[in-house]
């Protein structure tokens, strides 16, 4: 029988250095994996990458860290090159990056897009296509995507937009990779109380997303906190391995399909 737990498991994860990535590399560390390999983007993040790392080698894992920018073919193929070299062949593979525009249509520029397509979409293919080639059989893939994806709202076109191609990314790649026993997922968190979240909304924005979940009333922010969400995570990379090909909006309520 397939052993489908955390134990002894190597992750890679994305973004992983603070944050909901952060927050999974540590959940996933505690629960058994054997080595984490957490990637981040700017230099910026490196003291936080750098905490991330200590308290996944206090649980007695291995833990790295690599820094780039995953927009590029050859930047996400480097990525997974020194994840092998470093700790091995991942048994598990989370992609959290992402970038938030929230503007109206008409004053979104091409630049704005571009970057927004290439961090959302581009980045998300490359990610999912070099874990399809270095993953191990009957490993896990998941994606983070967002919540908007079952929204009928303005001012997230880029944002959303960019995210949407996950979907069907994930459902062609659970068919292509699904013969070697490797579910593939997208996440979709409703907004979370992270610095990720706060750059990109008004104060009155803001205050309705604190509300507008069904279940808000039971958040200690009203919003999505990422300790919400990292149960989820953890589930899908070991007994939810039968879930395959599904986008999965997790959000207290706050949007559905």
């Amino acid at each position: 029988m397939t052993d489908h737990s955390l134990n002894g498991k190597t992750v890679l994860i994305t973004g992983g250095g603070k944050n909901l990535g952060g927050l999974i590399a540590r959940d996933l560390a505690a629960n058994g994996a054997g080595a984490v390999a957490i990637h981040y983007n700017s230099p910026s993040s490196k003291d936080a990458a750098d905490e991330t790392v200590a308290a996944i080698q206090a649980t007695g894992a291995k833990a790295v860290a690599f820094q780039g920018d995953l927009t590029t073919g050859d930047a996400v193929s480097k990525l997974f090159a020194d994840t092998v070299a470093a700790v091995g062949r991942p048994d598990i593979a989370i992609n959290t990056v992402g970038k938030v525009i929230k503007k109206p249509f008409t004053e979104i520029t091409e630049e704005e897009y571009d970057s927004a397509s290439a961090v959302n979409a581009k980045s998300a293919f490359l990610f999912l296509k070099e874990a399809g080639k270095h993953v191990n059989d009957n490993g896990k893939i998941v994606t983070l995507v967002t919540s908007l994806l079952g929204a009928y709202t303005p001012f997230y076109a880029a944002y959303a937009g960019t995210k949407a191609p996950v979907e069907h990314f994930t459902r062609a790649a659970s068919k292509e990779y699904g013969e070697r026993g490797i579910s593939v997922t997208a996440v979709g968190p409703g907004p979370m109380d992270t610095p990720f979240f706060y750059p990109a909304e008004g104060e009155d924005a803001v205050a309705y997303h604190k509300t507008a979940a069904a279940l808000s009333p039971f958040s200690k922010t009203g919003l999505t906190d990422i300790e919400d969400i990292a149960p989820f995570i953890r589930f899908l990379v070991s007994d939810g391995w039968w879930i395959t090909g599904q986008t999965i909006l997790i959000n207290g309520g706050y949007t559905t399909k």
